[in-house]
């Protein structure tokens, strides 16, 4: 039995997204300055709409915007890789 539960708990936690882990904006800037990400202004253009708030965070051994963007009158949440 507690092997069928391990191998649950397991099975589950595989096929979780990663979670992002949101930079301060210090970090956000160090990142964007050492080239490691690329700043907002160059992936804004794939938001969709108007960003109205963003975060920079890793995610996946990566860089990822998290925005929340403004479109037809409501507020939604967008993720957007930061690649250089």
């Amino acid at each position: 039995m507690k092997q069928i539960f391990a191998f649950l708990i397991l099975t589950f936690l595989a096929v979780l997204p990663a979670e992002a882990a949101c930079l301060s904006q210090a970090q956000a800037r160090d990142a964007v300055a050492s080239g490691k990400a690329a700043s907002l202004g160059s992936v804004a253009g794939r938001a969709g709409g108007e960003i109205v708030k963003a975060q920079l965070c890793q995610q996946g051994g990566g860089y990822v915007y998290v925005l929340s963007v403004l479109k037809g009158g409501k507020v939604t949440t967008v993720t957007v890789p930061a690649n250089r």
